[in-house]
């Protein structure tokens, strides 16, 4: 007899904790289907910051809904991070949630400086990235798979040399062997081949005063010599008659 109060409080005990631990489960599932709830805690507000003229943030944050459709605690911020950083001009982002209803993201825009290969656009780390060229005044590089940021450098380091004499670098082609090839804003193009093209170029801009000086235009300056150059003239529509 003495056995029989313990062993019903025991059991009593046991009928407390199962209750309690049912609570629980149900508690935190209601709790679960409350956070999941979009109408009772909804992201109201995607705010965007940073300077950007080429992304629409009109279409990102549509985009960001209709991925994330859920509340803004089940909102995946890193799943947001990696579709916002998927965007073409897009180059950098930070994507992080402010109590109670905000999802703030920071944007860093693509700066284009060049055309690749008529289809991609190269930022000033030589890296491409898939973006329209339209309404963009920017030179044309062209060059083999690998070779973005050796045809950069080597239009900077022209360029550079070039910013005196008003005649811009509109194109520039580097050959599968590594040979470059220039046309300038005037229209002359430039033969520079594979070696000492800054000096090459240097050469042409020492001479070119007196190339301007002749009756006809020069169409294009061959600079693959040790010393000298060769010279190709614009033929008149009389002289082609």
């Amino acid at each position: 007899m003495s056995n029989h109060p313990s062993r019903t409080a025991f059991w009593a005990g046991v009928v407390f904790l199962l209750v309690v631990l049912t609570a629980l489960v149900m508690g935190g599932i209601k709790v679960q289907a409350w956070l999941q709830d979009e109408q009772r805690a909804p992201v109201q507000v995607v705010d965007f910051s940073g300077e950007f003229e080429h992304v629409n943030v009109v279409q990102l944050e549509r985009l960001i809904r209709k991925s994330q459709p859920g509340s803004f605690f089940a909102l995946d911020v890193n799943e947001v991070f990696q579709l916002v950083e998927s965007q073409p001009w897009i180059y950098r982002a930070s994507v992080r949630k402010q109590w109670p209803n905000t999802l703030k993201i920071y944007l860093v825009e693509q700066t284009p400086v060049a055309q690749w290969n008529e289809d991609m656009l190269l930022n000033p780390y030589g890296e491409t990235f898939s973006a329209s060229a339209e309404g963009l005044a920017l030179p044309r590089l062209f060059g083999p798979s690998g070779s973005e940021k050796t045809a950069l450098e080597g239009y900077n380091a022209m360029q550079s040399l070039l910013a005196t004499t008003a005649m811009p670098i509109v194109e520039l082609s580097l050959s599968e062997r590594f040979a470059w090839q220039i046309q300038l804003g005037n229209g002359i193009d430039l033969n520079l081949g594979r070696t000492e093209f800054i000096d090459r170029l240097q050469r042409f801009i020492d001479v070119y005063p007196l190339l301007a000086q002749q009756p006809k235009p020069v169409k294009y300056v061959d600079l693959r010599y040790d010393t000298g150059l060769a010279v190709g003239w614009e033929t008149s529509t009389d002289e082609q008659s």
